[in-house]
């Protein structure tokens, strides 16, 4: 497991939230994660093998040679 990224989220809280050490302290990580969503938008899901496949075979590369 991954240790909570406490310097991302105090950076985004303080820096791009302006919040006060005191309002950040009473957040909960969910409403925290949910605050970054608000401002950056929802992560993007990468693109499966699957989908990768599909897209290889709709435009396949061409003058490329593989060795």
């Amino acid at each position: 497991m991954k240790p909570f990224p406490w310097d991302e989220a105090m950076q985004f809280g303080f820096g791009v939230l302006r919040l006060s050490p005191d309002a950040f302290c009473q957040m909960t990580p969910r409403e925290l994660s949910q605050a970054v969503i608000g401002v950056r938008g929802a992560a993007v899901t990468p693109i499966d093998r699957g989908g990768l496949e599909q897209l290889m075979q709709r435009f396949p590369d061409q003058g490329v040679r593989h060795e």
